[in-house]
């Protein structure tokens, strides 16, 4: 570890965690990071999954727009105050919830992307075993076994997967900026490979009609779901969206990078698997949304070689995203001495095994209820960071205050009884809605009604905080003479 400034803490400061010195994520490279985030197999069945709602096909097109504006607008909240402070998620939370209050946060999200990049990568392995036995049917017999709930085959093609992500790993986040910036679009090319033979099997006739369920709570509580689903799918990067903007030249690149990556890149790419999916049912005679189905079905061992390798860089790439930089920053947040941006990663990787995601996924208990339920808790703690910072301090912040343990950000001991008072209530409700079957009609709205809950409770709990007016202005204080020119 290297030489902490004079003032700071060991238990707070690392420099992963302090703020970013070099800015190389531009706007491409914000773009590209959305293209891996919404170039993947979920990615791909969700718009296809909104027709279940009982929606036609402009009401699904329609509330997929409402919902990835409002998409945009949030996760600009959280780029603009990360390229402000040039800090992740776990030291942003510091603000409102304290120096060590921020553990809560970051480990909430820290475990929902642990789970997830275990299970992704589980569901990258499935493409590689596919190849495996495409190439080489001999190795049938390695999947007869079980060891753990999974097989020889299986545990092999898992860790060849979980092995090349920890390659990303070796150069920190530049290595992953590097990654995204081809695998984006990358996966457009061969989706595009895919689009136009679908339609030339299909003879460039589809119908849009796709197979949907009945609207039970009437037709706007299905479509105001739609949109609430959109948001929620996102959620989890929304959060901590600031991980990357941190590395941003400028307020910009990041309002640019995010335009072209959500509402261009993801209705681009809903439209597309859309017309993937319907157009399967006149080539195929039923509606396939797996894309591995469909790539295996032509039956060309390269098209298979070609489909599985894209198929496991999108995945690679969604995970790295979403559910790895994330538990690497707030994982060397809970021990900054000793642990830092690498060494979290490779103790979620580790974890990640642990797990064994295939038995988390395959236990409808374990992935409703549990990361269900995580989940539901994302909101309320989005509500609560970004009124704190935008309307109760209106941004004003001293960045290298959240690395001491005797200053404005401290608190009770380092946690804010305000910020864990409104979590707690936003969080009781959120959980109930997402989860008890009596609020089946509210359960798609938990999120929203989450992070509105939140964020109305600790604006009241904190307006009139004096020690919150003692910290922006002590932080006013520090921007000007920050900015005083030098003699």
């Amino acid at each position: 570890m290297s030489k902490i400034p004079l003032g700071l803490s060991p238990r707070l400061y690392n420099e992963d965690l302090a703020p970013a010195e070099h800015r190389k994520w531009g706007t491409y490279s914000l773009f590209a990071m959305w293209m891996s985030d919404v170039h993947s197999l979920g990615g791909y069945t969700f718009a296809a999954g909104l027709f279940a709602l009982g929606l036609g096909a402009w009401q699904v097109f329609l509330a997929l727009i409402v919902g990835i504006f409002i998409v945009y607008f949030l996760v600009n909240l959280s780029g603009y105050a990360g390229q402000k402070t040039g800090v992740p998620f776990p030291v942003i939370s510091r603000i409102s919830f304290g120096t060590f209050g921020a553990n809560l946060p970051a480990l909430i999200r820290a475990i929902v992307a642990i789970a997830w990049y275990g299970i992704q990568t589980w569901l990258a392995s499935r493409a590689v075993i596919v190849l495996l036995l495409q190439i080489w049917p001999g190795l049938k017999f390695m999947t007869t076994n079980d060891f753990l709930g999974e097989s020889t085959l299986g545990w092999l093609a898992f860790l060849v997967v979980w092995a090349l992500q920890l390659l990303l790993l070796r150069n920190g986040m530049e290595t992953i900026r590097k990654y995204q910036e081809w695998a984006g679009p990358a996966i457009w090319a061969v989706l595009l490979v895919l689009v136009f033979y679908i339609l030339a099997k299909a003879g460039w006739n589809v119908s849009f009609t796709l197979p949907g369920g009945d609207a039970r709570w009437g037709i706007w509580q299905a479509f105001f779901a739609a949109v609430s689903l959109t948001i929620a799918y996102f959620s989890t990067l929304m959060l901590n969206f600031c991980d990357f903007a941190r590395f941003a030249p400028t307020k910009q690149a990041v309002r640019r990078g995010n335009l072209w990556g959500l509402p261009v890149n993801f209705i681009a790419f809903s439209v597309v698997s859309v017309i993937v999916t319907t157009g399967t049912f006149q080539v195929y005679g039923e509606h396939i949304y797996d894309p591995v189905d469909i790539v295996g079905r032509i039956g060309n061992v390269w098209v298979i070689l070609l489909g599985a390798v894209t198929f496991i860089v999108a995945t690679l790439g969604i995970n790295v995203v979403a559910n790895f930089v994330s538990p690497a920053y707030d994982l060397a947040n809970l021990y900054p001495k000793k642990i830092d941006f690498k060494t979290g990663g490779l103790i979620s990787a580790i974890i990640a095994i642990l797990i064994t995601p295939w038995n988390l996924f395959n236990s409808p208990v374990a992935v409703n209820l549990f990361l269900g339920g995580l989940g539901a808790l994302l909101g309320p703690l989005f509500g609560i960071i970004m009124i704190d910072y935008y309307v109760l301090r209106k941004q004003h912040v001293d960045v290298m205050g959240l690395f001491r343990e005797d200053g404005h950000y401290t608190y009770s001991r380092g946690w804010n009884p305000k910020a864990l008072v409104s979590f707690l209530i936003a969080a009781i409700i959120s959980l109930v809605l997402a989860l008890v079957p009596g609020f089946g009609a509210f359960s798609a709205f938990s999120w929203p009604i989450g992070a509105v809950i939140g964020a109305v409770i600790h604006y009241l709990l904190s307006r009139n905080d004096t020690s919150l007016q003692a910290a922006v202005t002590a932080a006013i204080a520090s921007e000007n003479e920050n900015e005083l020119p030098l003699p």
